[in-house]
């Protein structure tokens, strides 16, 4: 089975604010002018997050732009969304999110296939240090490529 795997949105800034532990796959409740916006580009899910109430997994703070010709069947653009996913999962998911420091991010909004599909992860919150370590790495990264680039135009 061969399915194309296209990104719509990547959130880089949970990356930085968090460890992710586990990622998952899940679907997600549109409506079709909310489908149609998100395939012209139109999301952010930088403040997005997801969260469990009685035993269903919502998005919230996803902001899909309302589509342009959309007019009266546009909805709210930070709407909550119902993710589908299956019920071990949630149950999994929930177990940990209850434990402390633990919360489940959005990481990236994709298609698969034609579905359209988020992925989230399991995160547990960076302290202030940490964060200050991913920060030095990826400025050493950046010095090292920008002499190996200078090195290689001699």
């Amino acid at each position: 089975m061969n399915t194309e795997i296209r990104e719509i949105a990547n959130n880089k800034k949970a990356y930085f604010e968090y460890f992710i532990e586990e990622k998952y796959e899940a679907g997600i409740a549109l409506t079709g002018t909310e489908v149609k916006s998100i395939r012209a580009g139109k999301i952010n899910i930088r403040d997005a997050y997801a969260f469990i109430e009685d035993g269903e997994i919502y998005l919230e703070h996803a902001h899909i732009s309302p589509y342009e010709q959309g007019n009266i069947f546009n909805v709210d653009p930070l709407r909550r969304r119902k993710l589908l996913m299956h019920k071990k999962e949630i149950h999994k998911l929930y177990s940990k999110v209850k434990e402390k420091g633990y919360s489940i991010a959005v990481l990236r909004v994709y298609f698969k296939g034609s579905n359209i599909k988020v992925e989230i992860g399991l995160a547990k919150g960076k302290k202030l240090h940490d964060k200050r370590d991913d920060i030095a790495k990826k400025d050493a990264k950046r010095q090292m490529d920008r002499v190996m680039k200078d090195r290689n135009h001699y």
